[in-house]
């Protein structure tokens, strides 16, 4: 049997804060919380795939090795709405692309693309 796909651990500096912020921008729930730990996913009913939150006691230095992709309806619309929620614009050497690179508010980046098909 091959592996399922569970979840994306991502390091942070106040897990708790981070969580709710993806939970936030991708409209899921937060469906574990401890002191060491906070997991987010479209419910418990349907988890994965979920993000969960650990914390490290050092901030992001550099860029990205992996990274999440969102597909929104409207880019301009989205993008807007992640920068009111604290998202910023970066540059990560991308040149002219139709996505756009944003960071989160512990600064790991993320792009929005161009609707696409599922």
């Amino acid at each position: 049997m091959a592996s399922r796909w569970y979840t994306v651990v991502i390091d942070s500096r106040d897990p708790a804060a981070l969580g709710r912020w993806w939970a936030q921008v991708l409209d899921y729930q937060i469906v574990y919380e401890a002191s060491d730990e906070v997991a987010v996913a479209k419910d418990d009913d349907d988890p994965g795939p979920g993000l969960v939150f650990v914390p490290v006691p050092e901030g992001k230095t550099v860029k990205n090795r992996l990274h999440i992709d969102l597909n929104p309806d409207d880019q301009d619309a989205e993008v807007a709405r992640l920068e009111r929620l604290g998202a910023r614009r970066v540059d990560v050497g991308q040149g002219e692309q139709p996505w756009v690179v944003l960071a989160d508010p512990e600064g790991n980046e993320f792009c929005v693309l161009t609707a696409r098909d599922q």
